[in-house]
């Protein structure tokens, strides 16, 4: 199963009000750099990296763990380490649900992570559910706490470690649950956990597929008529997947 891939542009330098030679020069040397990092992002074939939020997400509310930025995907809402997730006026979860903004330096929250979505081959081993957050795009991923680094992401036929910006989102059974599908569809009736898009703005939900008998975290959506996860290496595209909905 295919993906349709753009390649991420950076901005465009601002513009200048006057027309000099040394201010022209410079212009020409920044538009050279920018050529260099776009060919070098696309010689990896995955979308850049983001230490910080998408250019075109809708600007959030701030905070989170430390000083990084809040996370872009449209309803969620950072939790701060060691205060309550309910943030006022909210009587319902964000879209997104509440999530906690974490990186490949920050310690892995454990008392905030809630109970693994799932646990490795070897049964033992926890794994969470997230979002890997690119330049242009945000993916669903799994987290395993015990990898260096922890998020994993199914990408172009690969599991690929993602180096950089992350978010967590804790499992609550209370009021999400895994809803069985097929084709990427969100179940009919059902509302699901916002968990991404692509950079062309196709969503991305959070999905768990089995893999060898295991229950492994990924992406899903429509437009990959099923669920991506990344297990062994490799990523898998199964059919028959479940998404995680929100109970009410």
């Amino acid at each position: 199963m295919g993906h349709n891939r753009r390649r991420s542009n950076s901005s465009s330098s601002s513009s200048s009000s006057s027309s000099s030679g040394s201010e022209k020069k410079w212009k020409k040397d920044k538009k050279d750099k920018k050529d260099k990092k776009d060919k070098h992002g696309a010689a990896h074939g995955l979308p850049a990296t983001s230490h910080g939020m998408p250019s075109f997400a809708p600007q959030p509310v701030h905070g989170g763990i430390g000083h990084m930025p809040a996370p872009p995907i449209p309803g969620g809402h950072p939790i701060s380490r060691g205060h309550s997730p309910a943030p006022p006026g909210y009587s319902q979860p964000p879209p997104s649900g509440f999530r906690v903004p974490l990186s490949n330096t920050t310690p892995f929250p454990t008392q905030q992570a809630g109970p693994p979505a799932a646990y490795d081959a070897d049964g033992r081993t926890p794994v969470y559910i997230g979002s890997a957050i690119f330049e242009r795009a945000v993916h669903p991923c799994k987290i395993v706490p015990s990898f260096n680094p922890p998020p994993r992401v199914a990408y172009g036929g690969r599991e690929v470690d993602h180096h950089g910006r992350y978010d967590l989102l804790p499992f609550d059974p209370n009021t999400m649950e895994w809803v069985p599908t097929s084709h990427g569809q969100v179940p009919p009736g059902r509302r699901s956990v916002e968990g991404g898009y692509e950079e062309d703005g196709s969503k991305l939900y959070h999905a768990m597929a089995i893999v060898n008998g295991v229950r492994v975290p990924g992406k899903a959506g429509p437009h990959l008529r099923g669920a991506c996860v990344p297990f062994g290496g490799q990523e898998h595209c199964i059919e028959h997947c479940e998404i995680l909905c929100w109970r009410y």
